[in-house]
């Protein structure tokens, strides 16, 4: 009897074994699925940041002119109110006239 459990206990180890490498083995598959996974992920996100800028590059160019028009408009008009300077209401009173 102590022979047969001596076998009894090496095939245990044996199988606690195999079912831990088992269990490595799918750990390892899940890891380089997720690697995969995510190097490709990366070229995507790559490639759809490559299509924004290309499609917000006229978008971004049109504001800058109409922003340096606006400023032109506001330097014309900034120039144009040293020349003739505004009428301030509460500096001047209504004249009267005999």
């Amino acid at each position: 009897m102590a022979v047969r459990l001596a076998i009894d206990r090496n095939l245990m180890r044996m199988y606690v074994i195999l079912a831990i490498l088992a269990l490595l083995l799918v750990a390892l598959i899940v890891v380089a699925v997720r690697a995969l996974t995510a190097a490709r992920g990366a070229g995507q996100r790559a490639r759809k940041r490559e299509a924004v800028a290309a499609r917000l590059a006229p978008v971004v160019e049109q504001a800058a002119k109409e922003h340096q028009a606006r400023r032109a408009a506001a330097q014309a008009s900034a120039a144009l109110t040293t020349v003739l300077p505004a009428i301030q209401p509460d500096d001047r009173k209504p004249r009267r006239v005999a």
